[in-house]
């Protein structure tokens, strides 16, 4: 779910940077909003490297960092200034639940109410139900115990998906396949090359989520920082970030 034994160099590449709610609307030349989780909940250089992502892109965002030690708290109030919150990846999914499931309701809220939610790896388990903010059509699961699975362990690595039909590899530390009910109302952009999903975009209520398994964000160090070659996928997620945006 986070790239581990390579904290450090993170730290020193990035350094510091309920009811449902209605998205906000902008003045005439003001910035939207992104607020990306940074906290307890996650490990130093996964927010960073989301909010880095985000920043490449074509939206002009007013990126901040929201958690309980930021100067923005992640809260409804917050969330309803927000055109876009993003969920890193970082840690356990029992760890990082046990301290967000009191802002369960309020994200939930957020979506449902016109806003959008974007889940990198741990993210994507997040956004799932058992446990998390039940925002998809369904449910997650580890990806490495899926029949066929190229990876079968939680190491750092490297996995190959098929995203919009071309074959990329991304970076890879356990991460979620995405389980849809019957039915379910879900664009998927990815697959990983047993037929699971790897990345996809649906709605919530008003609002959308998108979430992805693999790590499309991570940059040159982490994959360095663990001997293995580098490939770029920061495209695949501002594709992702797109199909939730615009």
């Amino acid at each position: 779910m986070a790239p581990n034994g390579i904290l450090d160099s993170l730290r020193r590449a990035f350094g510091s940077r309920s009811a449902p709610v209605d998205v906000p609307v902008r003045a005439a030349g003001e910035r939207p909003l992104a607020l990306v989780y940074r906290g307890p909940a996650t490990l130093p250089g996964c927010p960073e490297a989301v909010a880095r992502l985000l920043a490449t892109g074509p939206w002009d965002l007013d990126i901040r960092y929201a958690g309980p030690h930021e100067a923005v708290p992640l809260s409804a109030e917050s969330l309803a200034q927000a055109w876009v919150y993003a969920q890193p990846g970082g840690g356990t999914l029992s760890h990082a639940y046990r301290h967000l499931r009191r802002q369960r309701e309020a994200i939930r809220g957020y979506v449902h109410g016109g806003g959008r939610y974007l889940g990198f790896c741990l993210g994507g388990y997040l956004a799932g139900a058992t446990p998390g903010f039940g925002l998809l059509p369904g449910d997650t699961d580890q990806y490495i115990g899926s029949p066929g699975a190229t990876v079968q362990d939680e190491s750092n690595t490297l996995v190959d998906v098929d995203w919009r039909g071309l074959r990329r590899t991304l970076f890879f530390q356990d991460g979620p396949q995405f389980l849809l009910d019957p039915g379910a109302h879900a664009t998927v952009l990815a697959t990983y090359t047993n037929g699971t999903v790897a990345a996809l975009v649906a709605p919530f209520g008003a609002g959308r989520v998108g979430v992805v398994g693999p790590h499309p964000e991570a940059t040159d160090d982490w994959f360095t920082d663990v001997g293995l070659p580098v490939h770029h996928g920061h495209d695949l997620g501002l594709d992702l970030a797109g199909a939730v945006l615009e």
